[in-house]
């Protein structure tokens, strides 16, 4: 729900077919909208009355009882509503752009499911154009980069959307990379706590490991240079309309250096203000083992 005074935001996104709707409620997506794409139009008002969180919805050509004038009328009644801000977001291209666009992914156009697609982008020119004139946003996409369309998005609707989200993950090398990974480092070079039979049993989340670890010489030097690449990334990430990143160390097992690591790496981040949450692909099988070795020594 919004905060007390604070009204909901509610997108009505249209324009062309091929333009970039769906990648325009892609992008809202990621800002925290609900979205909801071609309901049928007689529905609008009541899914926008109804709204519990920022919602965007995709209305064009193909809608059930479509027509400019209705979608305008809706929106005028959405105006009114004391708890809605209501917007109109219309994507269009140029011509010879959306020619290409359906060449290239043969599809048909949905108004000319028998006929030219240039008949079809003809008839909805003429049924959309009074939506083009009324738009609070009108995003030519004819030469626009998919991160640019994205930054647009952002800077017209992102005021309080939740901020880049940060994955960090500690993993074995012998089990194989995390597939998810955007960033890899690697901490096998690293003294190993391992061979120390008192410490073995232990992860990287005890401070003894965290101390055995520090004490390799090259430890802050590396670890420095890690945090300040990722600091350097970071930005550029979201800069480039990432929404999520996930950022990986890898150790022999997975159970100290690159767990100490991790939550080493977290706590600066956390610190410097990003969103971050933190998995142990290993944590189960060395949690066990410490579990296990706990209830041998109560025996």
């Amino acid at each position: 729900m919004s905060g007390a005074g604070q009204k909901l935001s509610i997108v009505l996104v249209t324009g062309f077919s091929g333009a970039g709707k769906n990648a325009i409620l892609r992008a809202l997506e990621d800002l925290g909208f609900e979205t909801i794409d071609n309901p049928p139009l007689a529905t609008l008002e009541d899914l926008a009355s109804r709204a519990e969180k920022n919602l965007a919805i995709g209305v064009d050509a193909r809608s059930r009882g479509f027509s400019s004038e209705a979608v305008l009328e809706t929106l005028a009644r959405l105006r009114v509503h004391p708890a809605l801000a209501p917007s109109l977001v219309f994507a269009t291209a140029t011509q010879d752009v959306l020619l290409r666009r359906y060449s290239e992914t043969r599809r048909r156009h949905p108004l000319a499911q028998s006929g030219p697609v240039a008949e079809g982008i003809a008839l909805e020119r003429a049924l959309t154009a009074p939506l083009k004139q009324a738009a609070d946003l009108r995003i030519d996409t004819s030469n626009l980069p998919l991160a640019r369309l994205r930054a647009i998005v952002e800077q017209n609707f992102g005021a309080g959307a939740p901020p880049m989200a940060i994955s960090l993950v500690s993993f074995a090398y012998p089990g194989g990379l995390p597939p998810e990974a955007d960033l890899v480092f690697d901490a096998r070079f690293l003294r190993n706590p391992h061979y120390d039979p008192a410490l073995r049993p232990l992860s990287g989340l005890d401070p003894e490991i965290g101390s055995f670890i520090e004490q390799d010489p090259d430890f802050a030097t590396y670890f420095n240079h890690i945090k300040d690449m990722v600091e350097f990334l970071l930005p550029r990430f979201v800069q480039e309309g990432k929404k999520y990143a996930t950022i990986c160390i890898g150790c022999t097992g997975g159970q100290h250096r690159s767990v100490y690591m991790i939550e080493k790496l977290k706590s600066c981040l956390g610190r410097a203000g990003w969103r971050v949450s933190v998995t142990h692909r290993e944590a189960a099988k060395f949690e066990a083992a410490r579990a296990n070795q706990k209830l041998h020594a109560k025996e």
